[in-house]
């Protein structure tokens, strides 16, 4: 299985749009950095046709480690969710 890559974004930028590899990252980490901004500001980021990410809060629990089956506190924590939109589920399910 391949994985898509900054620089396969990039590549792809680059062949859409004739802008240059480093003009393409340059794109790509700015919109990343919004993304992330607005995330980071409590924000919800909803792109149509595509997802909406956000930052979900979670509470401190009681886990245990996988390995030694040993029970530890799982800390309060602060998690970023994405939730595709209809139109994307229905083009990765190829329907």
């Amino acid at each position: 299985m391949a994985t898509m890559t900054r620089l396969d974004l990039a590549n792809a930028i680059k062949n859409r749009f004739g802008l240059t590899v480093a003009d393409s990252y340059k794109m790509i980490d700015i919109i990343f950095d919004e993304i992330e901004q607005s995330l980071v500001n409590g924000e919800d980021v909803k792109i149509t046709g595509f997802g909406t990410f956000k930052i979900l809060s979670k509470s401190a629990r009681i886990g245990r480690n996988p390995k030694t089956g040993v029970p530890a506190v799982i800390s309060a924590r602060r998690v970023a969710s994405f939730r595709p939109s209809a139109e994307f589920r229905k083009s990765v399910s190829g329907k």
